[in-house]
């Protein structure tokens, strides 16, 4: 249930509407249908701190919204938000997101799982109501191992520190940041206690990185899996600019030391020269003989260095012998011999099949390749609206929205069935990708944001973002190529609180200053 004063909140939204919405009349009526239509497919078999009936209100008040020509990709855009509020719960220690909708025995207290925690943060960064996030990071760094008979923060890999700088670059809470960075720290040290070996890089189970029966993993092996290196070297780097933010120059200095050491490491030892992708190494000092998704995960946090040889890695985006599938983006290569054979096909395989959770990933990596490099080799801005289009047209089940565990490469098919615990699966993100990937919205530091559309020149004609929180301020960007649409006037808009701060004829990219 919501509290007085979200409901209070909510009431003044839906009379007055936000902004240039209100004004065009569209924003709260598109919401509004989504919302029923799930709503009318849903048997609510769990409710969480916000029911279905209340969950208009809830999403009307707190989530960015959209109104763009693909309606693929906006009605998906709905649905992940709507699916996302199921796993908002209330608990005796915060509030929490839940990653499965029903109880699974491997949870922690109140079902928690540490495992897409990155990913939650990522995504529920967009949210008015900041009070969720800081409270569920809280969470995770002071309560979910106390009374527990085995840790359940580190039962999985982790990129805390990178979410959560993540999440202060869109609403920033210094008093919270300082408050926190102390358990930080220590968490980092824990990781390399637990996982550090002797040369800097880290190893992990296959299993522990939430990608169990993968081709190259193991249950018993220290593989140096390029996630976990990857995830510390973002969790070091975040740590340095939030030490800095703190005023602890020593602090900085330390992790500073650490991202350089990570970065060669990880470029030194994981990189493949022949096959041009970053691979698992084994314990005898062999890399994988397969690629698999998990190589594109460096570029989540921006780790290869900008060059060429670097950039070819993304070629086997393209290549049907490679990750590309009728239906998705496969998690090892589809030339691999051994491609789809550890399981029956209905228990948790990472040797091929979909997963929403690398789906996310590979594409954050693509727009960091796209958006914060020069060197892209063949990829293009059409190379990832093409691939978030298809993450999108994948969540169905039976000609209807759906979200699951994992799917057949070729048809679809979600291969945990009818399971219940599957359904509703917050193992990734989708929202973001779009805020922050494809519209382009690039979170500073200074009083100011970066735009950098990925939507390939012609391919919208329009499109609205409204309701966006950042800063302290209510961000709306408005897209018109003929002024037809919502008769503003041609070409790009952007307010803060109702007030134009930004014009420009193209989608270009651009430092938008906060007046």
């Amino acid at each position: 249930m919501m509290n007085k004063k979200e409901l209070i909140v909510t009431a003044m939204f839906l009379v007055l509407g936000t902004g240039v919405f209100a004004q065009l009349g569209s924003g709260t009526a598109k919401l509004k249908k989504y919302v029923d239509y799930f709503n009318s497919i849903d048997t609510e078999a769990v409710k969480n701190y916000v029911p279905n009936a209340q969950s208009f209100d809830w999403l009307s008040q707190n989530v960015p919204l959209l109104d763009c020509p693909d309606e693929v990709l906006e009605q998906n855009y709905y649905y992940r938000w709507w699916s996302f509020r199921k796993h908002l719960v209330k608990t005796p220690e915060g509030f929490i997101f839940t990653e499965f909708i029903e109880p699974v025995k491997h949870a922690g207290k109140y079902n928690s799982i540490s495992c897409a925690l990155g990913h939650h943060i990522y995504e529920g960064r967009w949210l008015k109501n900041t009070d969720y996030l800081k409270e569920y990071i809280d969470f995770w760094l002071y309560h979910a191992d106390v009374g527990q008979s085995k840790q359940r923060f580190h039962q999985f890999s982790s990129w805390i520190d990178d979410a959560v700088y993540q999440n202060y670059l869109v609403t920033p809470d210094t008093e919270h940041l300082k408050r926190i960075l102390p358990a930080l720290d220590a968490d980092y040290g824990k990781w390399e206690k637990e996982r550090q070996l002797k040369s800097g890089l880290f190893w992990q189970f296959d299993v522990k990185d939430g990608m169990e029966e993968s081709v190259s993993g193991s249950r018993k092996d220290q593989n140096r899996r390029p996630t976990i290196s990857s995830y510390m070297y973002g969790n070091a780097k975040a740590l340095a600019s939030m030490a800095d933010i703190a005023g602890d120059k020593a602090l900085a200095q330390k992790y500073n030391g650490k991202t350089a050491q990570l970065k060669k490491l990880v470029q030194d030892s994981l990189w493949d020269n022949k096959d041009s992708f970053f691979k698992t190494k084994h314990p005898n000092g062999k890399l994988a003989h397969a690629r698999e998704a998990i190589g594109f995960v460096p570029w989540d946090f921006d780790l290869p260095a900008d060059k060429p040889a670097y950039a070819k890695a993304w070629d086997q985006l393209l290549d049907t012998a490679g990750f590309k599938a009728p239906w998705g983006l496969t998690t090892a290569e589809r030339r691999e011999p051994t491609f789809r054979t550890r399981g029956s096909g209905h228990s948790c395989e990472w040797d091929g099949a979909l997963w929403p959770f690398a789906s996310s990933q590979t594409l954050k990596g693509l727009a960091n390749l796209l958006t914060n490099y020069k060197k892209h080799g063949k990829m293009t801005a059409k190379v990832f609206y093409d691939e978030l289009h298809q993450y999108a047209r994948s969540h169905q089940k039976n000609g209807k929205p759906y979200l699951g565990e994992y799917q057949d490469e070729k048809n679809g098919e979600w291969l945990k069935g009818d399971n219940p615990r599957s359904s509703f699966y917050n193992h990734s993100t989708f929202c973001d990708l779009v805020i922050n990937d494809l519209i382009g919205i690039k979170p500073r530091l200074d009083n100011a944001f970066g735009f950098y559309p990925l939507i390939p020149e012609g391919r919208w004609d329009w499109f609205l973002l409204e309701n966006v929180t950042y800063h302290g301020k209510t961000l709306t960007l408005l897209w018109d190529k003929t002024g037809n649409k919502y008769n503003k006037g041609k070409g790009l808009r952007i307010y803060a609180d109702g007030k134009e701060i930004y014009q420009s004829a193209k989608l270009k990219p651009a430092i938008i200053q906060l007046k």
